[in-house]
C-alpha cells in the first residue's frame, strides 16, 4: 500500500494531501480556471526561481501550456507521460511513483504499460470537481519528482 512508505519530504506531501484532499476539489473548471491556475503556478515557479514547464488539461484537451526558460523538449516528454498516468490510474503520479517504489517494481512491470508512454514520477496531479470527479489534470516538469508535486500543491492551497 501506498501511505506504508514513511519518511521525509514524500511522508509529508502525502499526509498533507490525504489530510486535505477535498480541499484540492474545484466547483468547476473551465478554460478561464485553467488559465488563471497556469498564471499562478507560473508566477509561483517564477518567484522560486524554478525552471519548469506546466501543463493542464481536461478531458485531455489541453487548456494551459507553458515553458519557462531553462526547460526543454524533454520536460513536454515527460509532461505526456505523467499526464497519461493521472488518466490511467485517476490519482497523483507521486502516488504511483510511492506505490511501485513499495512494490519494488517499475510501472512497467506491475501494469504492462508502454514506459515511453506513461510515468510513475511526481509531477502530475488530478483536477477534481466538486460532485462530478476527476476531470483532468496540472502537471509540472522540471524539477525533482517530490518538488514538481510540491509546486502544483502549493499553487492549490494558494488558489483554491
Amino acid at each position: 500500500m501506498l501511505f506504508y512508505r514513511i519518511g521525509g519530504l514524500i511522508w509529508s506531501i502525502l499526509k498533507k494531501w490525504k489530510r486535505k484532499k477535498k480541499k484540492y476539489q474545484f466547483n468547476d473548471f473551465s478554460n478561464e480556471t485553467a488559465l488563471q491556475l497556469g498564471a499562478k503556478l507560473v508566477q509561483l515557479a517564477s518567484s522560486r526561481s524554478n525552471s519548469v514547464t506546466i501543463d493542464i488539461t481536461r478531458a485531455r484537451q489541453q487548456l494551459f501550456h507553458a515553458a519557462m526558460p531553462g526547460t526543454a523538449i524533454d520536460n513536454d516528454q515527460w509532461l505526456k507521460r505523467k499526464i497519461n498516468t493521472v488518466y490511467e490510474f485517476g490519482t497523483s503520479s507521486l502516488r504511483c511513483q510511492l506505490d511501485m517504489e513499495d512494490r519494488d517494481q517499475s510501472l512497467e512491470d506491475a501494469t504492462l504499460l508502454d514506459k515511453h508512454l506513461f510515468a510513475a514520477a511526481g509531477g502530475a496531479f488530478p483536477v477534481n470537481v466538486k460532485k462530478t470527479g476527476f476531470v483532468g489534470t496540472i502537471a509540472v516538469s522540471g524539477l525533482a519528482s517530490e518538488e514538481d508535486h510540491q509546486l502544483i500543491i502549493d499553487c492549490l492551497e494558494e488558489f483554491l
